[in-house]
């Protein structure tokens, strides 16, 4: 997907040395990755973790370059209800009010996904998961009703590789409610909450392969679905973990892009970031394709007036989910990935500036 070849990577090494002073890239060393984008018309922001409590160079990423926060894990299920009691609050509290003293914008994922559903949950009858799914929406959501800029209501609704009807994916959910499970979150959510920004958020539309390809029908067709049930849904997320690995192409990814918007919904690119396994181990060279990969999607993608926000999952390298699945894997591992604008010393990296370059061209009066 969107892979520039060696050849090309290395007729750009020569700006990527330049590119740590900024020169060579449009934007000034100072600036703001999401002041730039804010000047030109989008959100620039990030997924966060709790380790900014501790490292407080990496906090100061957050302080400086975001104009929005997604919470990482802590507010999944996984983190508020990993057993029965009474809900574990704390990370997402303390995230919302680090957002809260630097006025910075906070969403909440995910609020209903079939993943990452902590096991005394399902192993629960289906008449009890029922029970609790309308409970614990109403409950959480209530909690930070007002105080989100959006929540990721439902995450990754689709996955063709479990052979469901519809190409839905298959899980806790959809067993006790089958796809209505959707709608039923979205409903029971805005009981409550009347003011935030309702998200239907999906993975591997990007791919234009079968299965970017069946997701991206599902995703209309569950839009429009949800729509004529008379849904609060007012914004599709659109993950963005560019995967060059797939087929990607720009032309037919616009197509859908207009489509989705046609609906009237904004489009937010939700946890952005580029997988550089197929690239070449060399630093500079994987860098500069990284960098070329992002710019090439993010300027099919920054034309759609629909999209609204760009959001990275994690700002530096080195607390990229990639990274952890690589050293868990091997924690020796020499090659680890190198995803995300900053490196693992909080430098700005080529695709930092290639990033302010797309959001520059893009300029929205």
């Amino acid at each position: 997907m969107l892979a520039c070849s060696r050849r090309q990577a290395l007729a750009i090494l020569a700006g990527a040395s330049v590119a740590a002073q900024g020169e060579a890239y449009g934007a000034a060393p100072a600036q703001s990755l999401g002041e730039i984008a804010a000047k030109n018309g989008f959100m620039f922001g990030a997924a966060c973790g709790p380790v900014i409590e501790k490292d407080l160079a990496y906090r100061e990423l957050y302080t400086t370059h975001t104009r929005i926060v997604t919470t990482d894990i802590a507010m999944k299920m996984g983190t508020i209800a990993p057993q029965a009691g009474p809900k574990r609050f704390e990370s997402a509290d303390r995230l919302l009010q680090f957002c809260n003293d630097h006025r910075i914008p906070m969403r909440g994922h995910c609020l209903i996904w079939n993943e990452w559903v902590p096991q005394w949950i399902k192993a629960m009858s289906v008449s009890e998961r029922q029970t609790f799914f309308d409970g614990y929406i109403e409950e959480v959501v209530g909690r930070y009703a007002g105080k989100l800029q959006s929540w990721d209501i439902v995450n990754e609704p689709f996955w063709p590789g479990h052979k469901a009807p519809g190409g839905y994916r298959l899980g806790p959910w959809y067993d006790a409610f089958g796809t209505d499970y959707i709608r039923r979150a979205f409903d029971r959510a805005a009981i409550v909450d009347k003011k935030t920004k309702f998200v239907l958020n999906e993975a591997q539309t990007e791919r234009d392969d079968d299965v970017g390809r069946a997701v991206r029908e599902g995703l209309l067709r569950l839009v429009d679905e949800l729509q004529h049930a008379g849904v609060r849904l007012q914004a599709v997320g659109l993950q963005g973990h560019l995967q060059p690995r797939y087929p990607h192409d720009p032309g037919r990814f616009a197509e859908f892009l207009h489509a989705l918007a046609g609906r009237g919904v904004d489009i937010y690119i939700t946890e952005f970031d580029v997988r550089d396994d197929t690239f070449p181990d060399d630093i500079a060279a994987r860098d500069a394709m990284v960098a070329k990969t992002a710019e090439n999607f993010l300027d099919t993608v920054l034309k759609v007036p629909a999209v609204k926000a760009v959001i990275a999952w994690e700002l530096a390298d080195n607390y990229s989910f990639y990274t952890d699945a690589v050293k868990r894997k091997d924690p020796l591992a020499q090659r680890l990935p190198r995803p995300l604008p900053f490196d693992d010393a909080m430098q700005k990296k080529p695709l930092w500036f290639a990033m302010a370059r797309a959001f520059e061209k893009a300029k929205r009066t």
